[in-house]
């Protein structure tokens, strides 16, 4: 069955191509605040409702009043749009807050939504990415379980490394055990499994977190940065840099402990049940009262 994987490559650029990446991601931070001030201002002092479409639509206008735009291909532009369309999307349904303008330095990329202006020259194992709109041709490293045909591309800075996310269309193939196992999600342990078992959550972030409050508190000791104002010092940037190694290290931890349990899982058994849940809706007062949902979703098949 031919199905949709995503591959992430780790980048290695040079200084220049570091740089116009950097100067690539501002841009499009730029772009989406744009996009979301333009839609705040017209309807809160005209009452006009701006669409996608309407700032899609005007892309070229934008492109001649700002002539750096040019090098950058359309698609991508319309693809941070459609971040700041996406954002509305979610608020208008009751299912996040209203979008917020980006600073700089937390904009993490951009996007390739279809195989226009990049191409993957990989097997799945290593390569090097060309991004053509840009005039750039980076070495990436990585491997794919199963490879196939490319179709997006998302560019994105982790604050110390670059990274390519690509989609492939292929037919992944993958050995699994011929077992039978359900899943309950909690708070206290992080899964349950119908054969009794416990899977205990690690708490990474828990224990980072005395490091961070006291890096933080070093922080508010230094000079911030006010847009316009004042520039940071060289000891708010070091110690912000700092913050953020902490919190990679214990996102790079959750997600490797996370991929190693649903392996393992897998590995062990050809169909895998769990409940239908929103894990980030669930709260530990909730959970402790019984009032998680307990909606048994159609079984996943390995």
């Amino acid at each position: 069955m031919v199905t949709t994987r995503r591959v992430t490559f780790k980048l290695y650029p040079k200084k220049s191509a570091e740089q116009k990446l950097h100067y690539t991601r501002k841009a499009h931070c730029d772009l989406y605040n744009a996009a979301l001030s333009h839609r705040k201002t017209q309807y809160q002092k005209f009452g006009n409702s701006i669409s996608y479409f309407d700032q899609q639509n005007s892309l070229p206008t934008f492109k001649e009043e700002l002539p750096e735009y040019k090098q950058f291909g359309s698609h991508t532009l319309q693809a941070t749009l459609k971040r700041v369309d996406f954002g509305f999307q979610r608020f208008f349904k009751g299912l996040g807050k209203y979008p917020r303008f980006k600073k700089r330095r937390n904009y993490r990329g951009w996007t390739y939504p279809d195989k226009a202006g990049w191409k993957a020259h990989s097997d799945g194992k290593n390569g090097y990415l060309e991004l053509k709109d840009l005039g750039l041709k980076i070495q990436m490293r990585g491997q794919a379980r199963t490879w196939g045909v490319p179709n997006t591309c998302t560019i994105f800075w982790d604050g110390k490394d670059w990274y390519a996310s690509i989609t492939v269309q292929c037919e992944p193939t993958r050995e699994t055990g011929k077992g039978a196992i359900g899943l309950d999600f909690g708070c206290k342990v992080a899964v349950a499994t119908s054969n009794g078992e416990f899977i205990e959550a690690p708490k990474f972030q828990a224990k980072a977190q005395e490091k961070v409050n006291q890096l933080s508190k070093n922080l508010r000791r230094k000079r911030r940065p006010e847009k316009g104002k004042v520039k940071a010092s060289r000891r708010w940037k070091k110690h912000q840099k700092q913050i953020s190694k902490v919190k990679r290290k214990v996102s790079n931890k959750r997600h490797d402990w996370s991929h190693q349990v649903a392996a393992q899982i897998v590995s062990d058994n050809s169909m895998v049940a769990t409940e239908k849940l929103t894990l980030k809706g669930m709260t530990r007062k909730a959970c402790m009262q019984g009032q998680k949902a307990e909606s048994w979703s159609k079984p996943f098949f390995a």
